[in-house]
């Protein structure tokens, strides 16, 4: 059965390698892709340069073909690299284009076509120019971009305000080499040779589009050619901001957590001397979290979906693992297009047996019967509404032409990869899970009937204790979460996970430690309904990061229409809720083990 399996797996990572483009009518092949790969090349050896795609410069998620403006296309048509399917997800559609750039050949103010652009193409490159669009190729595996055009506003006599738009049609692409490879490519526009394409512009524009191929030697070698992408103009790296956040939260957190700790600690040992005292004076009293002893250890309502969040938030514990130690040992380099997203999908796929086997696990431990179900509960709990918030997504990508919006036969191969792998890993983690011989292991014997819970002040219910408990985590992230933001919703470049995995477990450490002591104070007024109480306080900073994503979306970028809102709302929507549902199990299983820890620390009848 895992050799099957293993094999199923291999069969769909090699499909997914080979995902085909729809409406691609010609595959590249032969000496193109070959050299492309070797890296190496030849004097006037032709080096294929791929149109990625273009879009507004401050809606990243909003992107097109590059042939959806009326463009010069090859004179033998346009044709498509195969992508993987980490690059599709990405948003990134490879078509061939006219520019002729082979290796070290230098050009000067070649012809790529003349075009007569009509009233149509105008108005598709004047909505370009206005909405600040950008384009976005691939040479040699290096990125370069470029916008379309430029608009001027001139304020005329009497308050009124013209706009001119023109096109840029002239492209200058200067290229660095060492000996038989390409080190750097950049390019730039000539504003010299820009064509008037404003909305006074009546009939039709004759536009003549050019480029020019300037070859340099360069000092750099290859294995540094990335390098350059860390300190790009588009993308500055200002490691000593992201220190200091670091060091700053690092000492706040230190601070409030070692008040908390102290406060905590001596509180904990006066407890211990207390309720080991035999004194009957103590016993007629009955107050504490000692008195609560027989309800403490009563398993939660709702068990089935309680299991259910608590495997799904390990699992997704160990991914966020696992995707820093391949970040931390160099697999996701700046630029590596879609590796991040493919990582993503097959640790996800490959970890679904961690959410079954857990889920199973304690759901058994607490004496539940319904386990088909609760297996069920666990394959859906995340990627049920994932699923649901995909497909309204992707029908406003395809209702917009976007590149954002995935072909169909990626949603096959993730929907193969879903119900082949995913499915069965979780449903043989949950079998593994039922008939675990593990039992739940309780210092202290339930009553048969629970303790009533005392009236509580407002500011010890459940949302006032959730506030609390998501402040402190959120402020120790707070900072690098622009930088990521940036990153994922914007053209700058994340490459310094070292740190953001010390941010992880600075998040971890808090979280865990923030829920303890909320779970001591609430255990503390015998209130003995701690195992929601412990997962939501855990799950809530989830709540404070999609709070935070209005104010970076308001405040801090330039994001703007239907489609950019709900991917971003949309998408930040799920993460959020897998970061609730990692951080609830790691405050629901510190919790547990500190109040195992202290139950099993005094005498209990």
């Amino acid at each position: 059965m895992n050799q099957l399996l293993a094999l199923v797996i291999l069969a769909l990572l090699q499909f997914g390698a080979a995902v085909r483009i729809p409406s691609a009518t010609e595959v590249v092949v032969g000496r193109q892709l070959l050299s492309e790969k070797d890296h190496k090349y030849k004097v006037d050896d032709p080096v294929p340069l791929w149109a990625s795609k273009v879009g507004p410069f401050t809606n990243p998620s909003e992107t097109y073909e590059y042939y959806s403006l009326p463009y010069c296309q090859p004179r033998e048509g346009v044709k498509h690299k195969l992508l993987g399917m980490g690059e599709v997800v990405d948003a990134n559609r490879m078509a061939s284009t006219p520019y002729q750039l082979q290796f070290r050949k230098n050009r000067q103010r070649e012809l790529v076509c003349e075009s007569l652009l009509d009233a149509e193409h105008l108005a598709k490159f004047r909505k370009a120019v206005k909405e600040d669009w950008y384009f976005q190729m691939y040479y040699d595996d290096l990125p370069v971009w470029g916008f379309i055009g430029r608009m001027e506003k001139l304020f005329k006599p009497g308050g009124v305000t013209e706009y001119k738009y023109f096109l840029f049609t002239h492209i200058d692409f200067d290229i660095k080499y060492h000996d038989d490879r390409v080190i750097e490519i950049s390019v730039s526009t000539d504003p010299q040779e820009a064509v008037n394409i404003s909305e006074n512009v009546s009939g039709t524009v004759k536009a003549r589009f050019t480029y020019s191929v300037k070859w340099t030697p360069t000092a750099t070698k290859f294995e540094q050619r990335l390098q350059r992408y860390e300190r790009f103009p588009l993308n500055p790296v200002h490691l000593e901001i992201h220190w200091f956040s670091i060091i700053n939260s690092c000492v706040t957190v230190l601070l409030l957590t070692g008040f908390l700790a102290t406060i905590l600690m001596r509180v904990l040992k006066a407890d211990f001397i207390k309720y080991n005292k035999d004194d009957p004076a103590l016993d007629e009293e009955e107050s504490g979290w000692k008195y609560i002893h027989g309800d403490v250890f009563r398993f939660p309502p709702q068990k089935n979906l309680f299991c259910a969040f608590v495997g799904t938030g390990t699992q997704l514990f160990y991914l966020a693992l696992f995707i820093f130690v391949l970040a931390l040992v160099g697999v996701f380099y700046p630029y590596n297009r879609g590796a991040l997203y493919t990582a993503l999908i097959v640790l996800y796929a490959l970890t679904a047996c961690i959410a079954g086997f857990i889920a199973s696990s304690y759901y058994k431990q607490m004496e539940g019967e319904l386990w088909v179900r609760n297996i069920l509960l666990t394959c859906f709990v995340f990627c049920g509404p994932f699923l649901i918030m995909f497909a309204f997504l992707n029908t406003v990508a395809i209702f917009y032409r976007s590149t954002a919006a995935l072909p169909f036969g990626t949603i096959v191969i993730m929907c193969l990869i879903w119900s082949l792998v995913t499915i069965p890993l979780t449903v043989f983690g949950g079998i593994a899970g039922k008939n675990n011989r593990a039992e739940f292991f309780a210092p202290c014997r339930t009553n048969k009937y629970p303790r009533e819970i005392p009236q509580l002040p407002w500011y010890r219910t459940t949302v006032p204790q959730m506030i609390m408990a998501g402040f402190l985590p959120f402020s120790a992230i707070y900072v690098e979460l622009y930088y990521i933001f940036a990153s994922v919703w914007g053209h700058k470049v994340y490459i310094i996970w070292s740190i953001l995995a010390i941010v992880y477990v600075i998040l971890i450490i808090v979280t865990a430690f923030i829920t303890i002591a909320l779970t001591y104070f609430q255990l503390a007024v015998e209130d003995h309904q701690w195992w929601w109480r412990s997962f939501l306080c855990g799950g809530s900073t989830g709540i404070f990061v999609y709070c935070y994503c209005f104010y970076y979306y308001y405040a801090r970028s330039d994001m703007s229409g239907f489609m950019q809102t709900s991917f971003f709302f949309g998408y930040m929507l799920m993460v959020c809720y897998g970061f609730f549902l990692m951080l609830g199990t790691v405050g629901w299983r510190a919790s547990l083990m500190f109040i195992r820890h202290i139950y099993r620390a005094i005498k209990c009848e």
